[in-house]
């Protein structure tokens, strides 16, 4: 007997060691992704506070002598140049991306309903269809959308990038409510309707609300995906009051200098609302992608 408990024991020693090698294994690769992640911020926030003497030594000064906050002095103050620019981009990209998530939104709820929910003919291949245009990368679209938005006269315009991004963004937006609502039970929405309460009262009251987090979800993708992109704001847009702030910050490049604190600034400045925004709903977004990946 005792020889048997000895046994187990041992085995459940070496059981325990190997889930804490795991854990403390997961623990060490998480640490490494924060300090990689983080590290390039950090780094870009001490070159922001830096004059522009400092930000060119080599070897690299790791923190200032002198701090300065200049550069974001220069890029708030709406008296000069540089500062009118950086928030005319700034607010351009804020409008591009609200409208884009507020469309995306509006668009994918009701689309992601109706697959979940009804059945019609050619339901699977319009489902599927829905993903093919993320099966090519977004380059090999840049021209011909070029040609229809001069054809519709939409190129140095923001409804041009809205229009785009929403064409880009629905596909996995759509695809993602869609496993949400398939965890919805329908059941629900039968017995509001037994209650009286119309298909769109059912949708509203009911669905609406359990299916918060998914389309929260939706929004931050949505709204990441317009605040970052760089390649169709570049090319469909070309007044200077127009361009957003992927296109706008390459104005500290010039031919002979860059001014890499005020670069390092405006790029802060511009990661900081998606990294706010994904702190903020983080919860919203992880649980819409458990519960939308896994059918109950």
């Amino acid at each position: 007997m005792s020889t048997n408990a000895e046994t187990a024991h041992r085995a459940h020693a070496r059981r325990r060691m190997r889930i804490d090698g795991w854990r403390w294994g997961g623990r060490i690769f998480l640490v490494f992704m924060l300090l990689y992640t983080a590290l390039p911020m950090i780094w870009m926030l001490i070159t922001s506070i830096k004059s522009g003497f400092a930000a060119m030594q080599f070897p690299p000064q790791w923190w200032p002598d002198q701090p300065t906050l200049a550069s974001y002095q220069k890029l708030l103050d709406p008296q000069n140049s540089v500062g009118q620019d950086f928030l005319r981009f700034f607010w351009n990209s804020l409008f591009v991306s609200t409208a884009t998530t507020i469309l995306s939104v509006i668009v994918a709820v009701p689309a992601a309903y109706a697959f979940s929910r009804f059945t019609f003919p050619g339901r699977n291949f319009l489902f599927f269809a829905v993903l093919l245009r993320n099966m090519f990368p977004a380059v090999i679209f840049l021209v011909p959308l070029f040609i229809l938005m001069r054809a519709v006269g939409l190129v140095n315009t923001h409804g041009s990038l809205v229009l785009t991004y929403l064409t880009f963004g629905l596909p996995l937006a759509i695809w993602l409510l869609k496993g949400f609502y398939d965890n919805i039970p329908v059941q629900l929405e039968q017995a509001a309707r037994i209650d009286g309460a119309t298909r769109f009262q059912a949708f509203f009251l009911i669905v609406m609300p359990l299916s918060a987090p998914g389309i929260i979800a939706t929004a931050i993708y949505s709204f990441i995906g317009a605040w970052n992109e760089y390649i169709y704001a570049y090319t469909f847009l070309s007044k200077n009051e127009q361009l957003t702030l992927p296109v706008g910050i390459q104005r500290f490049f010039s031919e002979n200098t860059t001014d890499f604190p005020g670069l390092m600034a405006a790029s802060f400045m511009m990661s900081v609302p998606v990294v706010v925004l994904f702190l903020v709903l983080q919860r919203y977004f992880v649980r819409a992608l458990t519960e939308g990946a896994v059918k109950h």
